[in-house]
């Protein structure tokens, strides 16, 4: 005779299967969901509107005489910089609101719901395209107030924030693992910051790498990916054109959400 676990309503994982088209209308609604919270809790937005603008000014006028001479000289190099900054914090800062809806449970209730299982998690990263969006238009706003007029205008302003936005979604999956396999947020808001800042810095996005030591140079060239992405959009902005940097960038990022998110759902279902 075998006995059975009873196993509360609340904690019982559906095993459904639903249709691709109820799975975009599952993802859409999350989406949607995760732009109400937004709405209602604008200082969720400080970490890609105003964190941007006070790196800009303090980079700015910090490093621009010594690095570039001036200001106005220092401004192409550390416009698309800032950029990518901002993107890759605010990858950061979804994985550790989802860490959040885990220590609350609420994905415990989401789980129970008969929905595409992927639609929670996809959904809240769909919405933070919005996010991308908005702080592009802030840095390029700031950029735009300091004298930063790109060769190409408008057409690679828009171009430069499309492509990081796509770039920092397939990061996202990443932040949203690494955010979901640690045992608190506060865990997952330093392994975000862990993961984050050696990406930023050690690139070429707020100096040239000229200067920088053989192994150091090597991995800031051929080994971060956020160097061919800081590249690209240099290229976008100053001759409108896509060259072999573009193309290894989203290659990357491409790699990235096939091995993340994969993952990233995995642990989403074994720990919410």
């Amino acid at each position: 005779m075998t006995s059975t676990a009873i196993i509360p309503a609340s904690q019982r994982v559906l095993k459904n299967r639903v249709s691709f088209g109820t799975a975009i209308q599952n993802t859409l609604t999350f989406a949607y969901r995760a732009l109400i919270k937004m709405v209602h809790n604008p200082e969720s937005l400080m970490d890609i509107t105003v964190m941007p603008v006070m790196f800009t000014l303090l980079f700015t006028f910090l490093f621009g005489g010594a690095v570039s001479g001036s200001v106005a000289a220092y401004l192409p190099t550390i416009i698309p910089g800032i950029l990518i900054q901002a993107f890759v914090t605010s990858c950061s800062a979804v994985g550790v609101q989802m860490r959040e809806d885990m220590d609350k449970s609420i994905t415990s209730r989401f789980k129970s719901m008969p929905i595409a299982r992927i639609a929670p998690l996809a959904g809240v990263l769909i919405a933070d395209l919005a996010r991308f969006a908005i702080g592009g238009i802030v840095i390029f706003t700031m950029g735009a107030l300091l004298g930063f007029r790109p060769e190409t205008g408008l057409f690679g302003i828009a171009a430069s924030i499309l492509f990081m936005m796509v770039i920092a979604w397939c990061l996202s999956w990443m932040f949203a693992f690494a955010a979901m396999s640690a045992k608190s947020a506060s865990v997952a808001s330093t392994a975000g910051m862990l993961i984050m800042f050696p990406l930023t810095f050690l690139s070429n996005a707020f100096v040239p790498t000229e200067s920088l030591p053989g192994a150091l140079r090597f991995f800031t060239d051929h080994i971060n990916p956020l160097s061919k992405a800081v590249t690209a959009v240099r290229q976008l902005l100053s001759q409108g054109t896509v060259g072999a940097d573009f193309w290894l960038a989203l290659a990357g990022a491409l790699v990235i959400l096939v091995v993340f998110a994969p993952l990233a759902l995995r642990v989403y279902m074994r720990k919410g």
